[in-house]
């Protein structure tokens, strides 16, 4: 099969996860001197700005030349979820936290918890359907969209703060509110799978 080219951005998305990860692990390695730590940010946040911006590259893509797939339409979110995942554990932990702009773990857990949720309710459709159903909601995309910029604004965080004093309350209004869109997702992706479910089943009965 002929890979289109939002898929291999896509795919591409994928495996810069391995180097953004592998300079997270090293922004607080004490090994290394100060100078390289924040160098191990700066090319972090690069990696990571170049992943989000890919995101909404392989989207208008894939719409623009109507080359929407079945794999890249499972391909997406699952960049999107990995990506996530790696990026609030590690700025929540030790290793990888921004000095004095540490994620907050309650924050962490409900976006990770949210993700394990929505890959739970995907298996259980399928279950019920033998069909694959991936089909994005307008407050999954907004969910998505809040944590990318989390994501980036804490990396970025020492030096705009030092422009910008009050820096630290737009981060918690920006973390708090991926807190809330990933409540909202849940409810909404509770909703449209039960209708789906509903609707499938009484088609068959129909039938």
């Amino acid at each position: 099969m002929k890979l289109n080219w939002a898929t291999r951005i896509t795919i591409l998305r994928i495996l810069l996860i391995v180097p953004f990860v592998s300079c997270m692990l090293k922004i607080n390695d004490p090994e290394l001197s100060p100078t390289m730590q924040t160098a191990m940010r700066y090319v972090s946040t690069v990696l990571f700005m170049v992943m989000a911006i890919s995101d909404a590259i392989d989207g208008y893509l894939a719409r623009k030349s109507h080359q929407t797939t079945k794999l890249g339409a499972f391909l997406d979110p699952l960049a999107d979820k990995l990506l996530m995942t790696c990026a609030c554990l590690l700025l929540a932990s030790q290793r990888g936290r921004v000095d004095g702009f540490r994620l907050p773990q309650t924050v962490v857990v409900l976006i990770i918890s949210k993700d394990l949720f929505l890959l739970l309710g995907f298996v259980v459709v399928y279950l019920f359907t033998s069909q694959m159903r991936i089909q994005p909601a307008f407050v999954g995309k907004t969910a998505t969209a809040l944590q990318l910029a989390m994501v980036s604004a804490i990396l970025i965080a020492p030096e705009v703060s030092a422009v910008i004093p009050g820096w630290i309350w737009f981060l918690r209004v920006l973390w708090w509110s991926a807190f809330g869109t990933a409540i909202c997702t849940m409810l909404v992706y509770i909703r449209n799978g039960s209708r789906y479910i509903a609707e499938y089943e009484h088609a068959n009965a129909i039938q």
